[in-house]
């Protein structure tokens, strides 16, 4: 099995014989996401950062090595940028997962560093690897922001993971015109069917044979995933739903602004609101 979601792994990254693949994951974190794995089975060189994880540090590898594969949460992207903008390098690809990408750091990437980030989405729960945001053939010829707005999404499943989007509490499908949200659910035949030893009351999967993921989505006619948000960090104020990450993509996308996180706060008269934590760039500044 092992074998097997190494190849599966390989194959979506798109690794291969003369490659240089580096995780800017640790081996405890979903097993570096696979990479450690695939890199290896797919004939593929294997460079691991180590405890010196400093941006610009890992920019240095990118460069030195000759790095043609990288993947990382956000953050780790996010410090990386300044330090690697402008150099010459082998990427072809930068896989980000964790949380959503925001489209404005995916965008400074292709502008700054020739090539856009590739979003990807998976749990430790789906061994990782699940969908990927590929950019379908069909937007080939697209213009530069309906590219950029489907590299911002989840993307397709990979050969043998299923995905659905149910409501949480009938399990009814949701239609697929990208509008509709609901819990996004998986089933694969390496898609963990349950916790060892839960907690009383937590279920991983349904009666039905789905694994519950616990993020809110929405899936277009062609069956790629928009990830909304997970359900915890869903703000409900004055009984509507607010996407904590649309709220945060919103705000990155201002030119002053590096980095943004929406979180939840109590209200008197709205149950919450939601609350934006800012970080200008440097040298930025910026009324409330």
């Amino acid at each position: 099995m092992l074998h097997t979601l190494a190849a599966l792994s390989a194959n979506a990254f798109g690794l291969g014989v003369g490659d240089v693949a580096m995780p800017v994951v640790p081996m405890f974190h979903a097993n570096a996401w696979g990479i450690a794995h695939a890199a290896p089975a797919a004939g593929a060189a294997l460079v691991l950062p180590g405890p010196v994880m400093q941006p610009e540090a890992l920019a240095n590898l990118i460069v030195d090595e000759g790095v043609t594969f990288t993947a990382g949460v956000p953050t780790v992207w996010q410090g990386v940028l300044p330090h690697l903008a402008g150099r010459p390098h082998r990427l072809r690809e930068i896989g980000c997962g964790g949380s959503a990408v925001p489209e404005a750091l995916s965008e400074a990437y292709r502008e700054q560093v020739g090539l856009p980030i590739l979003q990807a989405w998976g749990m430790t729960e789906t061994s990782p690897l699940a969908s990927s945001a590929v950019l379908p053939r069909r937007y080939a010829d697209a213009d530069a922001a309906t590219q950029a707005d489907q590299r911002a999404r989840a993307g397709i499943p990979i050969f043998g993971v299923e995905a659905r989007v149910v409501d949480a509490d009938s399990l009814q499908p949701q239609p697929w015109d990208d509008t509709a949200t609901g819990e996004l659910q998986v089933r694969g035949p390496w898609c963990a069917k349950d916790y060892y030893n839960p907690d009383a009351g937590v279920a991983l999967t349904t009666d039905d044979g789905w694994m519950r993921t616990g993020d809110i989505a929405a899936m277009d006619p062609h069956g790629s995933i928009r990830i909304a948000d997970r359900t915890k960090d869903l703000i409900k104020s004055g009984g509507e739903w607010i996407s904590s990450v649309d709220l945060e993509n919103a705000i990155m996308s201002h030119r002053k602004v590096a980095e943004a996180a929406v979180v939840a706060v109590p209200h008197p008269k709205w149950g919450e609101r939601p609350l934006a934590c800012v970080v200008l760039k440097p040298g930025e500044t910026a009324t409330e």
